[in-house]
Formats: structure tokens, C-alpha cells, sequence
């Protein structure tokens, strides 16, 4: 049986407690697990691309040591479905958070089989309890002094609230 390897692309910034349990569940379901940080420099990031790298191979030691499944965490600023294919991967991993999160991932999945019909999209429904989490409202609380902390791991925020110049007080939320 050939290997299944999975790509779990992403911009990752920063690395949020949804995206670790996306990460965790896909590790159960391939043999090797590849999370690609994108380049992505449209999205104005908070975090360089080696920055965002270190972050989430720290964040992931731990769900490779568990699930016994080896999980490489690498950069990448090409055609998704090329990144793919370096790697051997037989299927993408996509989170969904909301309604609002298909429209685009359905497109995506269209446009990459078209690309290349051997390798599956596979939609990962994110837990009810990270269901409303993404980076860009992390950044926003974040930069404007609230509480993130159940939001994204410990070494993530703290570098997050060292990036944004926040201290953290624990007892204050914003609203977005």
C-alpha cells in the first residue's frame, strides 16, 4: 500500500490553537503529515516566514511525538498543487470553520483537480470550540490589548504579545 502523505497548506499567522486541531486530527489520517507555511505576503504577515516556520514546528513536536505520526514543517511560495507533488502527497487537508469558509474551499478543490485529479481535497470540520478562531482575529485582539491566550499556544502567544508591543492581562477582553 503506497504511503499517504497529506499537505496541510496555510499562511500561519499566527499558529492558532484551531489550526494545532486541525494538524492533530489529519496526523491520524495519513502516514506522513506535511504543513506548508505559505509565503503569502499579501496578507501584510505579523510574522516572517521563518518565524512562522520555528512556530509551528514547536507547535507541532508535540501532536508528531503523540500520534506517532511524523509531521515536516516547510515553507513554501509555489502552486499549492506543485508543493504537493514534491512532497508525494496524496491528499490536501482543509479546515472549515463556517459556511463562509466553503464557497472558497469548494472553488480551490475544483481548480486543484482540475490541476491534478490524483491527489483529494479533504475537508476537516473544525471542533465546535475553535470553530469562530482565525489569525487575523487573533492579531486584531491581540494588537488592540485583549486576551488571546485561549486562542493560540503558549510559546505562540507569547511571542505574539511581544510582536504587537501587548502586555498581558489576562482579566481584560476586547471586542473586535
Amino acid at each position: 500500500m503506497p504511503e499517504r502523505v497529506g499537505i496541510y497548506p496555510g499562511t500561519f499567522d499566527p499558529v492558532t490553537n484551531g489550526h494545532l486541531d486541525i494538524i492533530s486530527r489529519a496526523a491520524r489520517l495519513v502516514d506522513r503529515l506535511v504543513v506548508g507555511v505559505a509565503e503569502n505576503i499579501g496578507k501584510g504577515p505579523l510574522f516572517g516566514l521563518e518565524e512562522r516556520v520555528e512556530l509551528v514546528r514547536e507547535e507541532c513536536a508535540a501532536i508528531s511525538e503523540k500520534s506517532g505520526t511524523p509531521i515536516a514543517v516547510v515553507s513554501f511560495g509555489t502552486l499549492l498543487i506543485r508543493f504537493a507533488r514534491q512532497y508525494g502527497a496524496t491528499m490536501l487537508i482543509r479546515g472549515l470553520r463556517a459556511v463562509s469558509d466553503f464557497d472558497y474551499e469548494f472553488q480551490m478543490a475544483g481548480m486543484n483537480y482540475r490541476l491534478d485529479p490524483h491527489i483529494e481535497t479533504v475537508f476537516l470540520m473544525a471542533s465546535e470550540h475553535h470553530q469562530f478562531i482565525s489569525s487575523r482575529f487573533v492579531k486584531e485582539i491581540a494588537r488592540l490589548g485583549g486576551d488571546v491566550s485561549s486562542f493560540v499556544p503558549k510559546l505562540t502567544l507569547q511571542r505574539t504579545l511581544v510582536r504587537v508591543g501587548a502586555h498581558s492581562d489576562k482579566g481584560e477582553t476586547e471586542n473586535v
